[in-house]
């Protein structure tokens, strides 16, 4: 079922690229087979990634606290402590991406993760799981940044807000199925077999994915040679475009970058506020099981997935970023607002509230970060990218932790509501700061401010 679903949204988003490739470049020309064999393999990657640092939000509900004897207050710098390992180590792991190799690396940060997180479920005290969600977020901190510098290498700018999209589609898709799922693994086993049956397929898949992967295309033997040669034009008639910096200093203190960065922390405080206690809040709402909360918290996912693929094809046929950004996170806040609003007594359409806030901050991703990767030259982009994500990272923590402080210490959800509400407003209103820049729908994008995205080296 999960992937008869994936499989109707990837649909869309190929065929939205068909639609908005120009008449000079079809998709044919420019190979789709990279869609078919990449995009693939990007999503159930960074879909792993997600996973195994999102199903603590199940643990936490499905019986872990009373196991391992922890408060709400540590339970929330538990799963909060990811954040800090997922920090520190973006933008030196995404420097070695571009430097070295995007293969090499997600190869061993796949390996890592996936044995870290199925040891979660071998933990005995609170400490260790603390040391180990530092240690997971830590080898897992290049993976998006790195991941979007290996689109940027592969897909044109025309293309790459749909395939960012389809790479971050793994963030909701997984979160639905996550929430669905899992809680009927703890209902049938527990917490600590959840962990482990989750884990382990990132160890196997780190084999897969260093087999099915090039790092550019001059170096991938299954592309030929009318399509390589057609996509290295393509992506070389990009990099004219746009003001170059000197340095990585440069890239990261430039005004794009230092608005991008305040903007996905504020951002981050929503998104992860919920994906990390959604669970609980529906729990304590509608008292059902983990099983039925599960599935019931799955349903936000769902339309956030769908409005994510149709919101970024239709920017890419624009040619510009912002207008489908601000607009999304203002709604998000106004959502979260109402729901505060409606309050506990009407779980129902409280619910439905936090269903139109999940869509609205996931809608706007795949413009997002081509809006980000397209604001530096190809050399510094990665370095932009990671150093947003990182402060977004930030903000993951403060939502992670104080949604899940604010609840425990309130005993409602009003102040946290509140929190999530008020920081998805202010990163909207931070968007139109960002010069904004309209990619014409013929030859190379144009935008003075920014400059072109990443192109193949």
């Amino acid at each position: 079922m999960v992937f008869s679903y994936y499989r109707k949204v990837y649909h869309i988003a190929v065929k939205g690229v068909s639609v908005s490739s120009s008449a000079s470049t079809t998709p044919t020309e420019l190979g789709r087979q990279r869609w078919l064999r990449l995009l693939p393999v990007a999503f159930v990657t960074y879909s792993l990634a997600y996973l195994d640092r999102s199903n603590y939000s199940i643990g936490v509900a499905g019986g872990m606290k009373e196991d391992l004897a922890i408060g709400g207050g540590t339970a929330s710098l538990i799963g909060a402590a990811f954040f800090l390992g997922y920090t520190l180590f973006q933008i030196p792991g995404t420097i070695y991406a571009e430097r070295r190799s995007v293969r090499n690396l997600i190869f061993w940060c796949t390996l890592a993760w996936g044995v870290l997180a199925t040891l979660q479920g071998l933990l005995q005290h609170a400490v260790t799981l603390l040391v180990v969600r530092f240690l997971l977020g830590s080898v897992e901190a290049a993976v998006l940044p790195a991941m979007v510098v290996f689109l940027a290498r592969w897909f044109t700018k025309r293309e790459r807000g749909s395939a960012n999209a389809v790479l971050i589609l793994g963030n909701p898709i997984t979160v639905m199925w996550l929430n669905a799922v899992s809680g009927y693994i703890v209902e049938l086993t527990s917490w600590r077999e959840m962990f482990i049956i989750e884990g382990l397929p990132a160890i196997a898949w780190a084999f897969v994915f260093r087999a099915l992967v090039s790092d550019f295309p001059s170096t991938a033997k299954w592309l030929n040679r009318s399509e390589r040669d057609a996509l290295l034009s393509a992506l070389e008639s990009e990099e004219g475009a746009g003001t170059p910096v000197a340095s990585y200093a440069q890239a990261v203190r430039s005004r794009p970058v230092v608005l991008f960065s305040v903007q996905y922390l504020l951002w981050s405080i929503g998104v992860y506020g919920l994906v990390f206690w959604l669970p609980s809040i529906v729990k304590a709402g509608s008292g059902q099981g983990i099983g039925l909360t599960g599935l019931i918290s799955a349903i936000p996912f769902g339309v956030a997935a769908l409005l994510m693929v149709l919101n970024s094809r239709v920017s890419d046929r624009a040619g510009t970023r912002s207008r489908y950004v601000w607009p999304w996170l203002l709604g998000g806040g106004a959502a979260f607002y109402l729901s505060y609003l409606v309050g506990p007594d009407n779980f129902t359409a409280a619910l439905l509230l936090l269903v139109v806030a999940g869509g609205a901050m996931y809608a706007p991703y795949g413009p997002y970060f081509a809006y980000v990767s397209e604001s530096l030259p190809r050399d510094f982009a990665g370095a932009g990218v990671a150093c947003v994500n990182a402060v977004g990272s930030l903000g993951g923590f403060l939502g992670s932790y104080l949604v899940g402080y604010l609840n425990s210490a309130t005993g409602s959800n009003t102040a946290s509501f509140m929190l999530m509400a008020g920081s998805l407003v202010l990163a909207a209103l931070i968007t139109p700061l960002v010069r904004s820049r309209r990619t014409p729908a013929s030859a190379e994008p144009a935008e003075p401010e920014l400059a072109a995205g990443n192109g193949n080296r």
